[in-house]
């Protein structure tokens, strides 16, 4: 009944109107899996390939030679073969490439296929991907790191930092921590346009708001003025983190790192850091040095110890052999883990047990070039990382995975488990 029957492809478009490829998997037991593969604007250099067609259409930005990949190439080799063995079918699509990178086929079309696989399986048995995944006793809700001021490669304004975050943690349910966290984004709207004017609730790609400000204390005041006017207090109700993705603001020919109008060497960002944390109930900060910092992201690793995550996104790229030698050189309290880094859920589930096995924390991403799938919200409550990153409580594409892990809170009724605060620190 598990048997793959039928694989095809197609192109859709993401949330930035970019294409993006679709796989659909159909198994003999009549199960049906449709996944989508999300893009990047910030990427690491170590990502593994998205291929492009090149040419006018789209700018460039077609993905038919991939779809076309799958179609031909991926279908015909994994046809016949065992959905419920994903392992062994991430195995093939890994072999199928046969490049470090997936320069062949293309990460986007081995995701695509990927993820599709396991919910091929898992709809073949009448159950959801997280219980396929994680199995019956899977029932930890995810804490979301919010992402509801756009900054960097995310929006237009002039912010340094990429995104600035709210974490709600004072809730015993999933359900409660999210209208917490609706209640702040609502009251920002209302403190960014009484003080910018109605051009700051414009959004950005992650759906949150892209407000004209300079500088990394602008956001965070006004996100603490917001929590503060919803009837929450920072730092015991919701704390703050932030995604700096340093690789942007730093400049390789000056080894100095530019942030609100000033140019700072790495031991000034230590200090900078230290300085934000000392203002603000700041928990996470990923992306605080460039992407080949791993001295950088140690140095600052032991000031901090103990008061905040740093968390490995560009730096680590969901690649495990990466993350282990981050984890070698004592540089990350945990790592971002995005399927379309690598290429394949097996190659990612590779790269949450060596970190939960470390005792780090793994954290489930989004991308700011999103779909409508839902499918990260599975594979937070399969793995149990306790945390997810899927940006602001507007745009249907995030929206999608917090209402699909409402409905797994109510799947899951009484048994149902919020992080909160339990994997913070």
């Amino acid at each position: 009944m598990f048997v793959i029957d039928d694989v095809y492809a197609l192109q859709i478009i993401d949330s930035r109107g970019d294409p993006t490829v679709e796989a659909v998997i159909i198994t003999d037991g009549g199960g049906v899996g449709r996944a989508a593969t999300p893009a990047g604007a910030s990427k690491g250099r170590y990502e593994s390939l998205e291929l492009r067609d090149g040419g006018k259409d789209y700018g460039g930005k077609g993905v038919l030679k991939v779809v076309e990949n799958v179609n031909k190439i991926i279908a015909s080799a994994i046809r016949g073969l065992d959905s419920s063995l994903y392992r062994q079918v991430d195995g093939k699509l890994i072999e199928l490439d046969g490049t470090p990178n997936k320069s062949r086929l293309g990460a986007n079309a081995l995701t695509a296929v990927s993820l599709a696989n396991v919910k091929a399986a898992a709809d073949t048995l009448g159950i959801p991907p997280f219980q396929f995944l994680g199995g019956f006793k899977a029932n930890l809700l995810p804490t979301p790191l919010m992402n509801i001021i756009n900054g960097g490669a995310h929006a237009g304004n002039e912010l340094p930092f990429q995104e600035f975050m709210i974490i709600p943690v004072g809730a015993d349910r999933f359900s409660d921590a999210l209208k917490m966290a609706v209640e702040v984004y609502k009251e920002l709207r209302k403190y960014l346009k009484e003080k910018y004017g109605p051009l700051a609730i414009n959004v950005g790609d992650e759906g949150g708001y892209a407000p004209p400000m300079r500088k990394v204390s602008e956001a965070l005041d006004a996100l603490v003025n917001a929590i503060r006017g919803a009837g929450y207090s920072e730092g015991v109700d919701i704390f703050l983190a932030l995604d700096v993705a340093a690789s942007y603001i730093y400049d390789v020919s000056k080894d100095v790192y530019r942030v609100d109008g000033r140019e700072l060497s790495s031991s000034d960002m230590v200090e900078y850091y230290k300085e934000l944390i000392d203002l603000y109930p700041i928990k996470v900060i990923e992306d605080p040095f460039h992407e080949e910092g791993f001295k950088e992201f140690s140095e600052l690793r032991k000031s901090v110890r103990g008061r905040v995550l740093l968390i490995g996104d560009d730096l680590t790229v969901t690649n495990v052999e990466i993350i282990r030698k981050a984890l070698a050189l004592n540089s990350v309290d945990g790592c971002i883990i995005k399927v379309n880094q690598v290429g394949t859920l097996s190659e990612s589930e590779d790269c949450i047990k060596t970190l939960v096995n470390s005792g780090k924390k793994a954290i489930i991403s989004h991308r700011s070039g999103e779909t409508e799938d839902n499918v990260i919200a599975h594979l937070s409550v399969a793995y149990e990382t306790g945390f997810i990153k899927t940006g602001a409580p507007a745009r249907g594409e995030r929206t999608a995975k917090y209402n699909e892990l409402l409905r797994i809170e109510y799947w899951l009724g009484g048994e149902a488990r919020y992080a909160g605060k339990s994997k913070l620190l």
